[in-house]
């Protein structure tokens, strides 16, 4: 983490506080910036693995991280979610942070056009990517005895056309509007939700996309900073929402992207 003068203050940020982190992949993932930003502030940390196959490229991660919990989580499994929430109340019995950084579409309707993207495939996208966020608020609430602050991952092509975004635009807006509404049932328990939007940047999740490498290229140029974000700026930006400084922030989209978002 970058070191400023006010580093004390700032170190001890989110000390104490206990934060879920979904969808960690590798050392690459968004979510593992994020995760690390926390742990340097404080917070006590609780990580999932997707499946056995993902899991020994997580778990290094989560031990570097002292992580208190480690768990599989798979949004398509019936019961994972629900466990990993069934530990946290074990071990800690409160909740001051859950990040949900998960999104996942059908690679055969995430390329083609949107006009033909099939039946199923929507509604794995949106259930994935979108309902299981609201599930994990559901679980969380009652965990927030004393507030605490959702949040999910969003990109931009949830307000504008990205090309080859395709599907994946209407579901993110989705996700979007959803953080607004849990903001609004939520916010009289203290209970803050955020959306964050990273610019491009290379991830595995990323790679799926037709043309990434002539987004990030696009994205380098078009930015008024002219380089493109990392994982640690996602992950600074992230907790500072999650940390008392953002105690009257609720229900917005944070755009962490260079600028990008502003350009015609």
């Amino acid at each position: 983490m970058p070191e400023t003068s006010d580093a004390p203050l700032l170190s001890k940020a989110l000390h104490g506080k206990r934060a879920l982190v979904i969808g960690i992949a590798n050392e690459q993932s968004i979510a593992y910036g994020c995760a690390r930003v926390f742990r340097q502030l404080g917070a006590d940390l609780a990580i999932t693995y997707l499946n056995d196959k993902a899991r020994p490229y997580v778990e290094p991660l989560a031990q570097a991280l002292e992580a208190r919990i480690f768990a599989p989580c798979d949004f398509s499994h019936s019961g994972e979610l629900e466990e990993v929430f069934a530990q946290i109340e074990k071990r800690w019995g409160r909740l001051d942070i859950a990040l949900h950084s998960v999104a996942y579409a059908p690679k055969e309707d995430l390329r083609g056009r949107l006009v033909d993207s099939s039946d199923e495939g929507f509604k794995v996208a949106m259930d994935i990517s979108c309902h299981s966020f609201i599930r994990m608020a559901r679980l969380a609430e009652p965990l927030m005895t004393e507030g605490g602050t959702l949040i999910a991952m969003s990109y931009h092509g949830a307000n504008k056309v990205v090309p080859h975004y395709n599907l994946m635009g209407p579901v993110k807006a989705a996700l979007e509007s959803t953080v607004r509404y849990l903001a609004y049932e939520l916010g009289p328990k203290d209970i803050r939700v955020h959306a964050v939007s990273p610019g491009p940047l290379k991830t595995r999740a990323a790679s799926g996309l037709k043309d990434f490498d002539v987004l990030l290229a696009d994205a380098t140029e078009r930015s008024p900073i002219g380089e493109l974000i990392d994982i640690d700026d996602v992950g600074l930006t992230t907790a500072f929402l999650a940390t008392p400084f953002a105690r009257r922030l609720t229900g917005t989209t944070t755009y962490v992207d260079g600028g990008l978002s502003i350009m015609a």
